[in-house]
């Protein structure tokens, strides 16, 4: 199959008709021929990174970013479809997953074995914004012990990787939202400072002011090119800034040019955390259960899977980011 760009990959025109979601975690109800590291009864997290385990970056840890995975929209791992709708048409799923149904067919790469008796509508979040926030922090900027970190946008992904910044050992974490609601929750999930941007006059000046000088991290978790800018400029000298939304593809941000050679900052990206799933998801399931991984208070509200419009419709509105 010829390689597709990362913007047709990220950004395709997702086929019709399709059964949507790309994060979810259910029981192995069977398997098929060939398959020998799972079995019936395995509770599994699906990936919309389908490892193939034989690329450079598989074979040299850095599975998210995985080349030989790839497939046409709507597809599973491989390129096959294997969904049908009741007259036996074939169906197209989202990222190669397809999980908001009761039953799913997934290619044994796009899964991954955790231990029993974890709640799985908790390990669902794993499989997307959890990793992606909380990898962001430990496994592509690896934060360090008594650092300052700031994090842009308090969503479900902004608050994971504010938990990772605490589970690094940041002794700073700066909250930046527009929402007050979110802004409290934020701190419910390791924030030390919060900053509402509506209210603020100078954001720049007023984190400067706070953190000393700059932060040492800061992440960009909402998608805007305007806020990756703001990220960079918020960073002390040496300081890292980690792109972790993803946004339009005509969205850019513009920087100054002398800042990377006279101030030495980095800016980089972060996509699903810079996971290896097989070792990660596992990970954070251990963190879960050890107390030291909030998934349950990500939970704010829940939905029939024939309420899935008025769902949507809630999550276009912010109707369901508060309890």
């Amino acid at each position: 199959m010829p390689q597709r760009s990362f913007r047709d990959q990220w950004h395709p025109p997702l086929p019709t008709p399709v059964v949507l979601g790309h994060e979810g975690a259910g029981v192995v109800t069977q398997v098929g021929a060939g398959v020998t590291d799972l079995k019936v009864g395995d509770p599994v997290i699906s990936s919309f990174v389908h490892t193939c385990g034989k690329c450079r970056y598989c074979v040299t840890g850095r599975a998210n970013l995985c080349e030989g995975g790839r497939s046409a929209p709507g597809t599973l791992f491989g390129g096959h479809r294997r969904t049908s709708d009741s007259k036996g048409e074939p169906l197209n799923v989202m990222g190669g997953c397809g999980v908001m149904a009761e039953y799913a067919t997934l290619h044994e790469n796009s899964v991954v074995k955790i231990a029993p008796g974890v709640p799985l509508d908790r390990c669902a979040l794993i499989g997307c914004g959890v990793m992606t926030g909380w990898g962001a922090a430990c496994n592509t900027a690896k934060v360090e012990p008594g650092s300052i970190c700031v994090v842009f946008g308090a969503g479900g992904v902004g608050l994971s990787t504010i938990q990772g910044c605490q589970n690094a050992g940041a002794t700073m974490i700066v909250a930046v939202d527009m929402l007050a609601h979110k802004l409290e929750m934020a701190r419910t999930f390791g924030a030390t400072h919060v900053i509402d941007a509506s209210k603020s006059e100078n954001l720049l000046k007023e984190l400067r002011k706070l953190t000393g000088g700059g932060a040492d991290y800061a992440f960009e978790c909402v998608g805007h090119g305007a806020i990756v800018a703001q990220a960079y400029a918020c960073l002390r000298n040496g300081g890292t800034a980690v792109v972790v939304g993803l946004s339009s593809p005509d969205n850019t941000t513009t920087l100054r040019t002398a800042s990377f050679a006279f101030e030495e900052k980095t800016l980089k990206g972060s996509f699903y955390g810079s996971t290896r799933p097989r070792h990660d998801f596992p990970r954070l399931v251990g963190l879960y259960q050890a107390g030291k991984l909030k998934l349950d208070e990500l939970i704010t509200k829940r939905y029939r899977i024939e309420e899935a419009p008025q769902a949507f419709e809630d999550l276009a509105a912010g109707r369901n980011d508060a309890a």
